[in-house]
């Protein structure tokens, strides 16, 4: 039978979910009621949008996905990095060579 004690890698108190909990909201809110009242014009509410979804996106990873530099952490995180930077390789390739296809049939 598989060991399935927690001691190998550590999980997340109540308290972190709880604090990525309000951090998410907050940075989901932000931006969603930058659309709805539509206080600023669009250039800054693009780049707002942009910028905290940036932020949301370090804030799961580190308060739900828990990967950090920690000794303990850091294969994960080396091992998350390297996968994310392998998916924007192939969907951008994957991208420019559509486009190449499409300009040369044009």
């Amino acid at each position: 039978m598989s060991d399935h004690s927690s001691e190998a890698h550590s999980h997340g108190s109540v308290k972190s979910y709880l604090v990525g909990f309000i951090w998410s909201v907050i940075l989901t809110g932000i931006p969603f009621w930058m659309v709805m009242t539509e206080a600023f014009d669009k250039g800054p509410t693009y780049i707002t949008i942009v910028l905290l979804a940036i932020v949301q996106i370090f804030v799961h990873l580190k308060y739900f996905l828990h990967l950090d530099f920690s000794e303990q952490g850091k294969l994960d995180t080396y091992s998350f990095i390297f996968s994310a930077v392998i998916i924007v390789m192939v969907v951008a390739l994957s991208v420019w060579i559509i486009f190449a296809s499409n300009a040369m049939m044009m």
